[in-house]
């Protein structure tokens, strides 16, 4: 945590330069969309999660992909900071698919039993409104934000089709931080480091999908 975070603020300070030398430099444009290719790191190792949908802890699937698209307006700016608002879509997957024969080892009084490994699809998807506090101009600028929708996770093992946990949509605050470097006047590389806090889950009559916080590392385009 402490090293993605440090890793953030220095590469936050490096995007509040501007890209390239203009005189003087544009203002933060009036929108901009981001387009990123992503990589979720769900939870492995969350014996409640697993839990939640009548699994073993190995069978849950851990980092995957995924795509982020954001929209984003930039109506105020006072002094050195630009106020932005705007939303975004982020969806998220992971698969895994265990080798033939694998198997979990369950300890019961004195006895194990071995049981086969299943193959399991995990899916994110999570839609919210943002606030953003951007630094720099319209050649490269860096922001934190922050926002609060909900969220639908979905993990299927193998056999476990129709279940309402996975359906469920909850709330879900993110907040992160990235920048944009514009290396044409209207397209950037552009990256977001961002944290989804999860709330959990409460379906009737079955487990509760636990509270849960994932990071979600980002990277791609940005047009203005």
């Amino acid at each position: 945590m402490r090293v993605v975070v440090t890793c953030l603020a220095v590469v936050l300070a490096s995007f509040a330069r501007p890209a390239f030398a203009q005189d003087p430099p544009p203002p933060i444009p009036w929108f901009a969309v981001d387009l990123h290719a992503t990589v979720p790191q769900f939870p492995s190792d969350d014996p409640l999660l697993a839990l939640s949908r009548g699994m073993t802890v190995a069978e849950l699937p851990g980092s995957g992909l995924g795509v982020q698209v954001g929209v984003h307006m930039y109506p105020l700016r006072l002094r050195a900071v630009t106020f932005g608002v705007g939303g975004e879509l982020a969806i998220g997957r992971a698969r895994q698919t265990p080798e033939t024969a694998a198997t979990t080892a369950t300890a019961m009084a004195t006895t194990t039993t071995k049981t086969p490994l299943r193959p399991t699809d995990e899916r994110l998807t999570s839609l919210s409104p943002q606030l953003s506090l951007n630094f720099g101009n319209g050649s490269g600028w860096s922001y934190l934000s922050v926002g609060l929708g909900t969220s639908t996770w979905s993990i299927e093992p193998e056999g476990l089709t129709d279940y309402p946990p996975n359906s469920d949509r909850v709330k879900t605050l993110n907040f992160g931080g990235g920048g944009r470097w514009f290396i044409k006047p209207h397209l950037a590389f552009s990256f977001d480091v961002r944290f989804y806090a999860i709330n959990p889950g409460a379906v009737d009559l079955y487990p509760a999908t636990p509270r849960t916080r994932l990071l979600i590392i980002g990277a791609g385009i940005s047009l203005k």
